[in-house]
């Protein structure tokens, strides 16, 4: 059965992103020549390894249907959710008649439009036989502080200290059973946090610190430099 299993990408692109003080959500900021969220979907679709990427969109996003990829033959559209897990959870009702319970589920955030093709296949790679599956993770190399108001109250153990990047990997099935589960759970701000939260253990696998997330203004020149030095 395992030569027939179909790997799905998944990306929630309902957010806001107050934090970048922009007129528009971050994910359509220009970057290039391109907006982010265009980034995003052609280093997901270039990597050839997708049946098809589910884009979760606001109902009242006037940016979508401008863009030429909201009508690439892989791309599906779905309505975005309040939060996250209710975008991702939409997202994988919308393929709920082309996916099976067993085929992967890539979720990868709409603002970190520097991942690789080289992190995708490793973390398909590492974790296609797994039985829970895991995400793409960075392990700490900063001194962590525990604080309350502005005050320091403990020093971290980093060892134990892991960021959680995209994509995150599971299977249909368990994924989709878990948000549903999960649904109005505050706890949930990643798929993991989903699979957690039923007991299970999902792996950490080491992606590239260059994979970073659009979520300040100042990231934005950051990601250009990466991509002017990836070369995958």
């Amino acid at each position: 059965m395992t030569h027939s299993l179909k790997f799905w990408a998944v990306v929630p692109a309902a957010g806001v992103g107050k934090r970048m003080n922009a007129d528009r959500p971050k994910q359509y900021l220009q970057l290039n020549d391109k907006t982010v969220i265009e980034h995003t979907l052609m280093r997901l679709l270039s990597a050839n390894v997708f049946t098809a990427v589910a884009v979760a969109i606001s109902e009242e996003d006037p940016y979508w249907p401008e863009l030429a990829i909201a009508t690439h033959e892989k791309v599906i559209t779905a309505a975005g959710g309040k939060e996250r897990a209710d975008s991702v959870l939409s997202a994988l009702k919308a393929i709920r008649t082309l996916a099976s319970d067993d085929d992967w589920v890539l979720v990868h955030d709409a603002a970190r439009p520097c991942i690789t093709t080289t992190d995708i296949k490793h973390l398909i790679e590492t974790l296609k036989n797994d039985e829970v599956g895991g995400i793409l993770a960075l392990s700490s190399h900063d001194t962590l502080k525990s604080v309350q108001g502005d005050c320091i109250v403990d020093t971290l153990d980093r060892s134990f200290i892991w960021r959680a990047l995209t994509p995150q990997m599971f299977r249909y099935g368990l994924l989709k059973t878990a948000l549903e589960e999960a649904e109005g759970n505050p706890a949930i701000t990643d798929e993991a946090s989903a699979l957690e939260l039923k007991g299970l253990k999902p792996k950490i696998v080491e992606g590239r610190p260059d994979n970073i997330k659009i979520t300040r203004p100042e990231d934005l020149a950051l990601a250009q430099f990466y991509m002017e030095h990836q070369n995958d």
